[in-house]
């Protein structure tokens, strides 16, 4: 057995020495747990136990941890000593949408070499002007709903926006779902994360076997959305033999530049099934993670009338009469847009659990892992930890401006606990697109209107749906009105 760097020299606990919630024989924990409140259910047995503990689906111990320390040392240590959790794989594979997000080994190196590259800072900024035209559209539909007096769901116009930014992206096409209000890839794209949360955490994949109505739905829209996929792979190879470019314009056309060639590792070239897992992984990542970041921002902003009218303020000083940032270098005077979503995220975490299994016998906190061992760490117990975040039930995004992880006037802050975007290799490459939709998205609307909760928040819940999403988060809008100079 290997010694892992994530923990001591020797095993003083085999995982079923870990404290363990009472179940039932055979089936372990499996009815006390429910996919849509997993993390919650984790959080209160991490505060009942103590961590590390584990739990018990059948036969299959199940580990939880909440060490910030362990989690960075583990994501360092990816691909090679760890990996995602094998369900994930398993169950992605099913559904074509086994890409960047959960390949392993060389597969993996491959292609984030070519997502890292589409979105390198170089080329989103290169990307800007589009970026801010569809954040225009969004602001055209918020005054609408706004001149009509309706209620807005916010999180999905929020799904709309980020699935347009994505694609027009990475695949060089805009749906303008912005634009319509039926009929939107979006609709068939949102009901693919919370299958995957179902299906990884059955006790056996009935779905081989039987259909559910539920399954049937899915398999419709992975229908869909794969036939939408191959008709944008379609135009893009149009696109390459009729106006063709010394470079890849977008990274669908750096797969299929790629696809012709030879794979260093393998000697494969990547096939279509590869690329449409790939465009299906970053269109989910694009959809879902940001917009429900952004959506989460709400409820505090809608709370506190003074923030809003200091953030409002603060983005009429800086966007002047442009209805949205002007351009990419202005984004640097946005912080605080930034700084309002990551501290929403840390009491709300959309990565609320993160999970990996070794490769090989490890020994972490001394305790003795076997090859296999699944491993949930749970993020939000390190974000609400007083050792890492002064204050650290208060939402205060001012706590992002100041620089500097503790001094006497601060307290504590330490940025490594908060893992919305992982650690190590394998970090979301998606990431500096994400704050840069937040700082655009959420200046725009504190620049244009107040906001106010269309119903008590403590009504809205979180739910598991693999990312933690609000069930529902309707909004009003007000048109911001601004004494005259």
């Amino acid at each position: 057995m290997s010694t892992a760097s994530t923990g001591s020299r020797a095993a003083q606990r085999q995982v079923a020495d870990l404290p363990c919630p009472r179940g039932l024989p055979l089936v372990g924990n499996l009815l006390q747990l429910s996919p849509t409140r997993l993390h919650l259910i984790l959080e209160r047995w991490a505060e009942e136990l103590g961590t590390p503990y584990r739990f018990q689906v059948g036969s299959i111990p199940i580990t939880i941890w909440t060490d910030t320390e362990l989690i960075q040392q583990i994501m360092r240590e990816r691909p090679h000593r760890y990996r995602r959790y094998q369900p994930i794989e398993a169950v992605l594979e099913e559904m074509g949408a086994n890409g960047l997000f959960s390949a392993e080994g060389a597969a993996w190196e491959t292609h984030r070499r070519l997502v890292m590259q589409a979105l390198s800072i170089p080329n989103i900024k290169a990307f800007y002007p589009t970026l801010a035209d569809i954040t225009q559209r969004l602001r055209t539909r918020w005054l609408r709903a706004a001149e009509r007096g309706e209620t807005v769901e916010m999180t999905d116009d929020l799904k709309r926006y980020t699935v347009d930014v994505t694609s027009a992206l990475a695949f060089g096409e805009d749906p303008r779902t912005l634009e319509r209000d039926h009929g939107v890839i979006q609709e068939h794209l949102e009901r693919i994360l919370p299958s995957v949360m179902g299906r990884i955490n059955a006790l056996f994949p009935y779905w081989r076997y039987f259909k559910l109505p539920a399954d049937r739905k899915l398999d419709q829209s992975l229908e869909e959305v794969h036939r939408y996929i191959d008709s944008m792979m379609a135009r893009a190879r149009e696109r390459m033999r009729d106006e063709p470019s010394d470079t890849p314009r977008n990274l669908m056309e750096a797969m299929l530049v790629q696809q012709q060639q030879p794979q260093q590792h393998t000697g494969e070239p990547i096939t279509d099934a590869q690329i449409r897992a790939n465009v299906l992984t970053i269109l989910l990542a694009g959809e879902d993670t940001t917009a429900d970041s952004i959506a989460w921002t709400l409820p505090y902003l809608a709370a506190d009338g003074a923030l809003q009218a200091h953030l409002g303020e603060e983005a009429h000083r800086v966007l002047g009469d442009a209805p949205v940032c002007p351009d990419y270098a202005t984004l640097k005077e946005l912080d605080i847009f930034e700084a309002i979503c990551i501290e929403a995220t840390r009491l709300r975490p959309v990565a609320a659990v993160h999970s990996f299994e070794p490769l090989e016998d490890v020994v972490v906190d001394g305790v003795a892992l076997p090859k296999g061992t699944r491993m949930f760490f749970v993020a939000r117990p390190a974000m609400i930890d007083e050792k890492n975040f002064a204050d650290p039930q208060r939402y205060d995004p001012w706590r992002w401006m100041r620089k500097g992880e503790h001094d006497a006037h601060t307290g504590a802050h330490d940025v490594r606990a908060y893992l919305q975007f992982g650690a190590g290799p394998r970090v979301c490459p998606g990431r500096h697109l994400a704050t840069v939709e937040m700082r655009l998205a959420l200046s725009m609307l504190m620049n244009e209107f107040s906001i106010e909760m269309a119903i008590d928040p403590a009504k809205i819940n979180e739910v598991s749906a693999f990312t933690m999403v609000p069930d529902t988060m309707p909004v009003k809008l007000t048109k911001r009105v601004r004494a005259a100079a």
